[in-house]
């Protein structure tokens, strides 16, 4: 029997209550292991920890739900890219302004709407980049963590794949 969806969100059919959580901590080790490779990379080469925290969102409600929309690839690039660019020209253009960074937030939420790809950790991305963008060429390294967080909905989708199929095997 497949997990049954209900309201977004991927439901687990449970055996046993040892079962579930055991499943639970399955799911949950690729996006754990995924954030403290991403704070290893900002730790190593720029030291800008808030940046990276809306990447933890990210990497969390793709363990949530690997397959909806919100979680998709295509999403997660637009909406997170879209938010580190803007938040980065804010910063460089105005500074760390709370004028900037809010008519930043405004841009990023109405190009998310626009594109069709609402992913709401991208909020607190550009924020963090109209914030502190100027304090270490965190760019590139953002765009290098969003390939790992890009690899890791790869992962979480094969993880539910193979545990329907061991799920379905064992049912046999």
């Amino acid at each position: 029997m497949a997990p049954q969806t209900e309201n977004h969100h991927t439901v687990i059919p449970k055996k046993s209550e040892t079962r579930s959580m055991r499943a639970q901590f399955a799911l949950a080790i690729l996006p754990t292991l995924t954030v403290l490779v991403v704070f290893a990379l900002v730790e190593a080469w720029s030291r800008q920890r808030l940046l990276f925290a809306s990447l933890a969102s990210s990497s969390f409600l793709i363990y949530l739900d690997p397959e909806h929309k919100t979680n998709s690839t295509r999403t997660l690039m637009l909406a997170q890219g879209l938010a580190g660019i803007v938040g980065f020209g804010t910063h460089m253009i105005f500074g760390p302004s709370y004028w900037a960074a809010g008519g930043a937030m405004v841009i990023v939420i109405f190009g998310m709407i626009i594109m069709q790809a609402m992913h709401p950790p991208a909020v607190s991305t550009v924020l963090s980049f109209a914030f502190s963008a100027g304090k270490g060429g965190g760019l590139a390294l953002f765009g290098l963590c969003i390939g790992l967080i890009i690899m890791l909905v790869a992962l979480q989708r094969a993880s539910v794949w193979l545990f329907r199929r061991t799920l379905a095997w064992e049912e046999r």
